[in-house]
């Protein structure tokens, strides 16, 4: 089959590694044009197109995806099937051109965590289990036809940054299962549930990264792992602002109601909650690097 891939992220590589690796017929790949970046704003190609240029693939960075001229030569080039991993929305009249259709690589189990960020959400929610979905594009995001699901269980000593690494590899595992089944005419898509209460995952806003209300160290917990390490979240201490980067429970000590911030100001620092403690383990201080938390209160103390 002639397959054209889109992806631009490091998330996207590994699928797009995984097709080379196994010989298949990668007759382009479309990605983001370069953008500036750094001090020097240096031009700064993608992921994909780095790896795409290493393994001398034909490389497409259309600007605009309904452009007159991107389309015409993306009809030429005659696609049986294409694969979405990490890219911008779709033109119908683009994901609608390959002959065998169009599929994506989305990181949950759809129909749940349908949306941007479905990584974090599921670890934020506390979910104890997650995966990846291949399905066919339609016309709403995320909503297209079920091809193949693989799971993936989150410990609780996962964060995004781990899942993101695992899923990123089931995902290329799963795209190969894919394509290799649309050759073998094997695949028979299933219709999503599009009725049910299945939980979502929007962008991630700055709102969600403050750390207000301490009711449950339990939801604090997963909000800090379902966040790091590429998000910051902060809680707010006299006017000051502090990340934290990693904490742990402790659920079997009593929680002190009469103050939410216990520290000794030495080797621990607890955030006392309705249903336990959250002991911060590696905090940062704003404008500061991070520290653990005894080498944060050799030169800091909270008042």
């Amino acid at each position: 089959m002639r397959i054209a891939f889109f992806g631009t992220p490091d998330f996207a590589v590994s699928s797009l590694k995984k097709l080379v690796e196994h010989n298949k017929n990668i007759v382009a790949v479309i990605t983001a044009p370069d953008k500036p970046s750094g001090r020097g704003l240096q031009l700064q190609s993608s992921e994909v197109k780095q790896y795409a240029e290493s393994q001398n693939l034909n490389i497409l960075q259309p600007t605009n995806l309904k452009s007159e001229t991107f389309l015409k030569t993306f009809e030429a080039l005659s696609v049986d099937i294409a694969v979405v991993v990490a890219f911008r929305m779709m033109p119908e009249i683009l994901w609608s051109m390959p002959k065998k259709g169009t599929f994506n690589l989305h990181g949950s189990l759809l129909p749940k965590y349908r949306g941007a960020a479905p990584i974090n959400w599921a670890i934020i929610n506390g979910e104890k289990e997650t995966g990846v979905t291949t399905f066919f594009i339609n016309q709403k995001i995320d909503t297209g036809a079920l091809i193949l699901q693989e799971s993936c269980p989150i410990q609780e000593h996962d964060d995004f940054g781990t899942m993101y690494q695992k899923l990123k590899e089931i995902g290329a595992n799963l795209v190969l299962k894919t394509i290799e089944s649309i050759e073998k005419n094997e695949i028979k898509s299933i219709p999503q549930d599009l009725e049910g209460s299945n939980p979502a995952a929007p962008k991630i806003d700055k709102d969600i990264l403050v750390i207000h209300d301490f009711s449950s160290a339990q939801n604090i917990f997963n909000l800090v792992r379902g966040l790091n390490p590429v998000y910051k979240p902060y809680f707010i201490h006299n006017d000051k602002k502090y990340i934290i980067k990693k904490g742990h429970l402790i659920n079997q000590k009593e929680a002190n109601t009469n103050s939410v911030i216990e520290t000794d100001n030495k080797t621990f620092l607890h955030l006392n909650c309705n249903d336990g403690v959250y002991a911060i383990d590696e905090i940062q201080a704003e404008g500061k690097k991070s520290m653990d938390i005894v080498s944060f209160f050799n030169g800091n103390k909270l008042d």
